[in-house]
């Protein structure tokens, strides 16, 4: 089921009851009793395995408040499995998502007041104008009725919510989608691949308000397949690949370079003969020229300089390695990556 017939259905139901109107003050538990984290996502040994090798197993990360955490991996990789996880669409075979304290799978109801989830996947409800879906929305939504934050919203992404949004292009049903996912003014959100659908314009207008509520303090996972997005938004990055994830980086060290990367030819055949034993990772070497391609980490590089030293060479050269080459170091030996970009204009 589509995450806006969820909110479609959620919306009967408290018409049903008479609740429609939530307050943008409860919390789970009125009574104070239960402890409320506030600090972080957190998920832990999360498993959900739909057969066939889909699905996601023994995933676990944290995102502390006011940080943003990148999920970085290509089509069917799992983020969207995990986003919907976090968002209580189903239940996990084992381990535990929680947001703001709350069990994601028990607490879904009132996760949904306290969360902006923008998904991967835009399909909105038929016989709607884009008001009456904002006007749904904001039933559901903790300071779901603050019209000049929606107008705020509007503005800013240029989009017209009085058309039927079965006559809205891809574009404006993501801009759409955009305001529902924000209006609210949440304190955590989820972002899965959000400028999918969007043109280059409006995707570097998303990428600078993200940038502002980061500002704001808002704390936010960001699933992608863009690298550039990825590096310019995130604090720190998980590097998913089948359902399991490889690695988790801080931003910062992306921004120096995750690996280094040495182009070494050496004088003669009998050196270089040598040289490939010394336990070094290598990537690349040619007979013919006695070249070798050696890729390390940072905290390696004092030990190759002093072997190096010992050695005759006639070349030499250094480079840092990037993201997307560090991503491709996982995913070399796979035949598909389902559209990995290293840009920002892509399709939905």
């Amino acid at each position: 089921m589509l995450y806006y017939d969820v909110i479609y259905k959620e919306c009967k139901k408290k018409q049903a009851v008479g609740i429609i109107k939530i307050s943008g003050h409860e919390r789970h538990d009125p009574s104070g009793k239960e402890k409320i984290n506030l600090e972080y996502i957190e998920v832990s040994h999360l498993t959900k395995d739909y057969g066939h090798g889909r699905g996601i197993y023994d995933v676990s990360f944290k995102v502390s408040k006011g940080e943003t955490l990148g999920f970085l991996g290509p089509n069917g990789a799992g983020k969207s499995t995990t986003m919907r996880q976090l968002m209580g669409f189903s239940k996990p075979q084992s381990g535990t998502a929680e947001i703001l304290g709350m069990n994601c799978s028990e607490k879904y109801s009132e996760i949904l007041k306290h969360v902006g989830y923008l998904p991967g996947e835009v399909a909105l409800p038929d016989g709607q104008t884009g008001w009456q879906f904002i006007k749904m929305m904001q039933g559901l939504r903790k300071n779901g009725n603050n019209d000049e934050r929606i107008k705020y919203l509007i503005d800013r992404f240029h989009m017209d919510p009085s058309p039927n949004v079965k006559l809205m292009s891809i574009g404006e049903k993501r801009k759409l989608a955009v305001i529902a996912a924000f209006m609210g003014d949440p304190d955590v959100l989820l972002l899965d691949e959000p400028t999918s659908g969007l043109d280059p314009v409006m995707q570097e207008e998303f990428i600078n308000f993200i940038h502002d509520e980061k500002e704001r303090g808002k704390t936010i996972l960001l699933s992608s397949h863009i690298f550039s997005e990825i590096e310019e938004l995130c604090d720190r990055i998980a590097i998913i690949k089948e359902g399991k994830i490889l690695t988790i980086l801080n931003a910062i060290d992306v921004k120096h370079g995750l690996r280094k990367e040495f182009n070494v030819i050496l004088k003669t055949r009998d050196e270089y003969n040598h040289f490939l034993n010394e336990g070094f990772e290598i990537t690349y070497k040619n007979d013919k020229s006695n070249k070798v391609v050696i890729v390390m980490e940072d905290a390696m590089t004092n030990k190759f300089l002093e072997t190096i030293a010992k050695y005759n060479v006639t070349g030499f050269s250094e480079a840092s390695i990037s993201l997307e080459d560090f991503f491709m170091h996982f995913y070399k030996n796979d035949k598909t990556f389902g559209g990995v970009k290293s840009g920002r204009n892509h399709k939905s």
